[in-house]
């Protein structure tokens, strides 16, 4: 079985070797195997870990639940509900998040629109050309129309 280097590890997994050690010392990763240098070498399963660890932090998870996670895994087999009970929470996290971001992604779209608008008036008409006044979400109400200055509507999500 091949294994790899910290530094391996750390170029594959996009994380530093600091963070690596970092998650073994903090329960995070299971002692990794050593050579009789004490150099570290992380086999295929250590490697998958980190890659699982990576996308629960890159989810938001903070560290003492993915501590927690971490602890019930080595647990193994009793733990599997726990574990999975902890999956669901945060993925329904991440679920509202990226609703969150979509709608903010609607906004910036909007005002695109509404941007490319007024450079076309502002084309057609270069004399007396006044822009509306520009209102941010939640102000004085949500909108709909393009042509009044207000937003899209978030309300509701």
């Amino acid at each position: 079985m091949q294994t790899l280097t910290i530094q391996q590890v750390a170029q594959q997994t996009g994380l530093s070797a600091h963070t690596l050690r970092y998650y073994e010392r903090n329960g995070l990763l299971e002692p990794v195997n050593r050579t009789s240098s004490g150099h570290r070498r992380y086999s295929a399963e250590d490697i998958a870990r980190i890659e699982f660890l990576t996308r629960l932090r890159a989810t938001g998870m903070p560290i003492r639940q993915m501590q927690e996670f971490a602890r019930l895994f080595r647990e193994r087999p009793e733990t599997i509900a726990e574990r999975r009970t902890i999956l669901e929470a945060h993925a329904q996290h991440v679920q509202a998040h990226i609703q969150e971001l979509q709608g903010n992604l609607e906004v910036i779209q909007w005002k695109i629109r509404y941007y490319k608008e007024l450079e076309a008036r502002q084309q057609a008409s270069a004399t007396n050309f006044l822009l509306p006044s520009e209102r941010t979400p939640g102000m004085l109400g949500g909108g709909t129309s393009l042509h009044d200055g207000t937003y899209p509507s978030t309300n509701g999500r």
